[in-house]
């Protein structure tokens, strides 16, 4: 009988569940199996008391469905990561398709936004950055723009205590296609504790004797900041 005299249309299985269960099945699996509801089955397995093993072997398939269900979730979120990094790179090639990456104005006035930010304001037209891809951007515009060869550039490295002072010039060199015999080097006193990271090659710094390019990239980056902020309501 169930509830207030009422059979439940659960009860013809309840001797099968109550079996299972003693054989140290899961709740939730019997509930799969049979199509009962877990309320049901809680008040039918109250007075069940499992052995210490079956609680042992219930207790690994919990952890080894939880491990299942993290990864599981890992791969949906790499995989959703993956389709955002496509659309956004889709994004990217859609701007840059209404972009005339040739014309010398476009290029010089990305120049002057990035050397606003990143460029030497004192002195000489000079960048530092630990990525090459900026710098060959950097030596690029210089060109394009100015005409000025890269070969007329200084390289300074700023370097940690612990790294092989060779090997980062090697680097650089390739990286920048720049002659090794232009590159200078500093390092560090203050990180002799610390170790580097392996792929940390330093900061390198490609220096122009042009001072009347910095003023001009400073003049340009700054009136552009200066229109665009006064067009927002």
């Amino acid at each position: 009988m169930y509830g207030w005299g009422v059979i439940s249309k659960w009860y013809e299985l309840k001797d099968k569940a109550i079996k299972l269960r003693s054989k140290g099945k899961s709740i939730g699996s019997i509930e799969l199996k049979l199509g009962i509801p877990r309320s049901t089955l809680s008040g039918w397995f109250k007075n069940i008391q499992l052995t210490d093993v079956q609680k042992e072997k219930l207790k690994a398939k919990m952890l080894s469905a939880l491990v299942k269900s993290r990864r599981k979730a890992i791969l949906w979120h790499n995989s959703q990561k993956e389709l955002h990094l496509q659309e956004a790179e889709r994004q990217a090639d859609l701007v840059l398709k209404g972009i005339n990456t040739k014309n010398k104005n476009v290029v010089e006035l990305a120049l002057s936004l990035l050397y606003l930010g990143e460029g030497s304001k004192n002195g000489t037209t000079s960048l530092g950055n630990s990525n090459p891809l900026i710098l060959n951007f950097f030596i690029a515009s210089i060109k394009s723009v100015y005409g000025i060869d890269k070969n007329s550039a200084r390289c300074e490295l700023h370097l940690r205590s612990d790294q092989d002072e060779v090997q980062v010039i090697n680097f650089w060199s390739k990286e920048l296609q720049i002659p090794k015999e232009k590159f200078i080097y500093t390092k560090d006193k203050r990180t002799i504790k610390s170790a580097t990271y392996p792929n940390y090659m330093g900061v390198c710094v490609v220096r122009f004797n042009k001072i009347a390019i910095m003023r001009r990239l400073m003049f340009l980056s700054q009136k552009f900041c200066n229109i665009i902020s006064a067009t927002d309501p």
